[in-house]
């Protein structure tokens, strides 16, 4: 195939431009007591309605194995507080170190899945796998939420969720991100001024 010449663009070969992404911690654990957690960015929403989202592990990660095993996994929301726990969990391995211990988090347990969740983080998704398929790099776990906990905190007395005072953080082409300013909301171009 030839390659286009484009004004102002530069040509760059396949790679994984889709950028921000969620930085978040996903927990493990299976029913002997056993846990783990390893920060991954390759995830996201798969269908709405079942709620089906995924996470794509690399095969000789320490917690590949235990979520294989157990069929399921914790997606744990990250805040600019957690910014350290979530680099140390992506880059030190639960085979050599407790990962819970150094960086000071709390395991709780969960309501439908042997994994724990997070207590400090703000948002835990518990989900069951459905499928595993192996992409190459990645092994992508497909898997049907069965509950989320949301920390108190952050719903007012109308039960409306503020995911905003979360501070939650992104990562991008290496780097982590704070969200900072909400621009719009869905649906702002086009609804009526008042």
């Amino acid at each position: 195939m030839e390659q286009v010449k484009m004004e102002g663009k530069l040509v760059w070969k396949p790679g994984t431009m889709i950028y921000p992404l969620p930085a978040v911690l996903v927990s493990c654990g299976d029913k002997q007591g056993n846990s783990n957690i390893l920060t991954i960015a390759w995830t996201g929403i798969l269908c709405s309605d079942p709620a089906i989202v995924y996470i794509s592990v690399r095969p000789e990660r320490y917690s590949r194995r235990i979520i294989r095993e157990s069929g399921e996994f914790v997606i744990n929301l990250t805040t600019e507080k957690l910014a350290y726990a979530t680099d140390f969990c992506g880059v030190r391995s639960g085979r050599d170190v407790d990962k819970w211990k150094e960086c000071n988090l709390t395991p709780m347990e969960a309501t439908k899945v042997y994994a724990p969740i997070i207590a400090e983080s703000p948002v835990n998704i518990e989900c069951k796998v459905m499928k595993m398929e192996r992409l190459g790099s990645h092994d992508m776990f497909m898997a049907e939420v069965i509950a989320v906990d949301v920390s108190e905190e952050f719903v007012d007395e109308k039960g409306r969720f503020d995911i905003n005072a979360c501070n939650l953080i992104t990562f991008a082409h290496g780097a982590y991100y704070s969200l900072k300013e909400m621009i719009g909301t869905f649906g702002y171009t086009v609804r009526k001024k008042p």
